[in-house]
């Protein structure tokens, strides 16, 4: 298993050096020009040749690749061109809002598409599951920012029960410490414990509606994948053994069917983590949502070019991370898997 894993972490380096190369090239085909943006649609054609040499934009794009790789190599994410901070400083401030986000979307996600997988599979080819799969599919079709703005209009413009956007109610006051909303509510919100579950509440009720933007999709591809898997599973002839022996249906369901249908199910779940934690762009820009989607769409309105490179890479990386996590998790829940 140890030497599985290195060869796995060894193996992504070229895979990170490739995809390097390709985000730097595509990124400075984008149309536009920092120092434009930087000084405005109304600067000189001199101030802003000024600004390119002082960024460095003047150097050959081969030569500004090396001193990327150089300063990545040693840590160094690059500063954004906006407001000069690093860019590794300013991702892990914003990056525990995406991964609340994106906790609280696979909590709705994997909480009711597994039991509705189940459910669809216990009633194959008739009514409940017919009912399931409709919703499965217009869960996948609906576009996220179509079912943003859907919630935000009838639960906080019609019905009022919720809040349409941003993380806390700016009357809390909350001090952010670790930007984790649902923690800092009990370590920083007063010093009563009403005013800590009042901080609480305030901040589970902002995650309701994009936390189920967000996890429409994943929620719609888990109830179908448990679905096909449960019932490949149920059709097995140890199954069938196992009915004929006079085992109870719980226990075929618990022991039999559920644990051998959970390597297809665990896989999806893995891979819609590594993508909610880049994908949350369009349900973070809807809901104001002042995480890293929002400030990666901010800096390509704005050319910042390091910001969003970078960016990537580092989801590029938490990806390659959750997938390694998926497989070395396939050895614990199906014992007849062995990593040489």
């Amino acid at each position: 298993m140890t030497k599985y894993i290195v060869r796995r972490l060894l193996g992504a380096i070229p895979v990170l050096f490739g995809l390097s190369i390709v985000l730097f090239a595509f990124i400075h085909l984008i149309p536009g020009d920092p120092a434009t943006a930087i000084l405005g649609q109304h600067a000189t054609a001199q101030r802003i040749a000024e600004m390119r040499e002082y960024l460095g934009l003047d150097d050959p794009l081969p030569v500004q690749y090396v001193d990327y790789l150089a300063g990545l190599l040693q840590g160094d994410f690059g500063r954004s061109f906006i407001n000069n901070q690093p860019v590794l400083g300013e991702f892990l401030r914003r990056f525990p809002a995406t991964v609340e986000l994106t906790i609280a979307a696979m909590i709705f996600a994997v909480g009711v598409g597994i039991p509705l997988g189940r459910f669809a599979a216990r009633y194959a080819q008739r009514w409940p599951d017919g009912a399931v799969t409709v919703l499965s599919l217009l869960g996948i079709s609906i576009p996220v920012f179509v079912l943003g703005l859907t919630l935000q209009y009838i639960f906080a413009v019609q019905l009022k029960v919720l809040p349409a956007s941003s993380r806390i109610d700016a009357r809390l006051q909350l001090d952010l410490q670790t930007n984790f909303v649902l923690i800092d509510a009990w370590l920083h919100a007063g010093w009563t414990f009403d005013e800590k579950v009042d901080a609480f509440v305030d901040g589970v009720r902002h995650l309701v509606l994009p936390a189920i933007a967000l996890g429409s999709i994943p929620l719609a591809i888990i109830t179908r994948i448990t679905r096909a898997s449960v019932i490949e599973v149920a059709n097995e002839d140890y199954v069938r053994t196992a009915r004929a022996k006079g085992l109870t249906e719980r226990r075929i369901d618990g022991r039999h069917i559920m644990r051998n249908a959970w390597l297809p199910v665990v896989t999806v779940i893995g891979l819609q983590v590594g993508g909610l934690l880049a994908g949350a762009v369009i349900t973070e820009t809807v809901f104001a949502w002042n995480g890293v989607g929002r400030w990666i769409v901010d800096a390509i309105g704005n050319r910042d070019y390091f910001v969003v490179q970078s960016t990537i890479l580092i989801f590029a990386l938490i990806f390659l991370m959750v997938n390694l996590i998926v497989d070395i998790a396939y050895a614990f829940l199906n014992p007849r898997i062995r990593y040489a």
